[in-house]
Formats: structure tokens, sequence, C-alpha cells
């Protein structure tokens, strides 16, 4: 994976799939339309804020709540490069590599600052808050969440399997 920069926007514990994008927009599974409402009721200016390449910072339980794969999609659509979390509900965890969306947990994610600019190294589990220098571990990403974000999710990932004659 590559190395990622940009800016952090920070949300707290417990951050269901309802603050991510609420059931009123589970009428469509346009990314681009998604992505208009992505942590609406949570933040209801992150999308104005928000640039391709920043991260999403939490606490413990992200992505708790409803199993959805809208969450993702639309976390993916609204150019949130990264979410960072204490820990992710096991739903959203399976169903953001599923849709491509790089996950990272972090146990010292409470100290990284709103605004902070981060560089971030999957592949080597470190972040480093580029301002203060500090650097921060990540749990490592098994090798078959690997391959699923290579090629952009799940369904990508059986596609490119299926016409190399592996499946």
């Amino acid at each position: 994976m590559e190395i990622l920069q940009g800016r952090v926007h920070r949300f707290g514990d417990d951050i269901d799939t309802d603050l991510i994008i609420a059931a009123r927009y589970l009428n469509t599974s346009e990314p681009t339309e998604l992505a208009k409402h992505c942590m609406e009721d949570a933040d209801p200016d992150f999308v104005k804020r928000v640039k391709p390449g920043d991260f999403i910072v939490a606490g413990k339980n992200f992505g708790c709540g409803s199993s959805r794969e809208h969450a993702p999609i639309a976390i993916k659509a609204a150019g949130v490069s990264c979410v960072i979390a204490k820990s992710f509900a096991r739903i959203f965890y399976r169903n953001a590599f599923n849709m491509g969306l790089l996950i990272l947990e972090c146990p010292d994610a409470d100290a990284i600052a709103d605004g902070a600019e981060l560089v971030v190294d999957a592949d080597n589990g470190v972040i480093k808050d580029k301002a203060s220098e500090k650097t921060y571990r990540v749990t490592p990403i098994p090798s078959f969440m690997q391959e699923l974000l290579k090629s952009g999710g799940l369904m990508t990932h059986i596609k490119k399997r299926i016409a190399q004659g592996m499946c």
C-alpha cells in the first residue's frame, strides 16, 4: 500500500452506522449520493471540511450498530483514505475491507488530535503526526485483508480471481 497523508477529523467512542450514514439515506447505494451525507448526524459540516486523503480518527467501537455496507461506502466516497480507531465493531471491520476501505486499529488513537496532519504507512504499521513527530503503532492487517484492499474490495477481488482462472 502507498504512504497516505491527510488531516484528522476526530470523533469519539461508539460511532454507530446511523451516525456514519443515517437510515433515511439507505434508499440508494450510489457512492456519490451517500458521500453527500457521510457523518451528517455526528457532524453536519463534515462533508464541507473533508478533503480527499483525509482521515477519520475515533475512539473505541467505531461502526457499531446496524450492519450496512453503506457506511464504509459513504466514508470512502467522501474521500477519506483511512479510518483509524481504538477498535471497530466486528461487522463494520469486515464490511470496510469488503468495500475496500482501509481501517487501522491503533491503541493510542485517543492521543491523535483533531486537525493533526498525519502520515500513515499501513504496510509498516506506523502513523506519524507531522507536527509533533510522535509515532503510533497500529495492529497489523491480515494478509488476506490486504489483498482485498489492493483489489478495491471483495467483489473486485473475486472478479479478478475469476478472470485469472483462479476460481
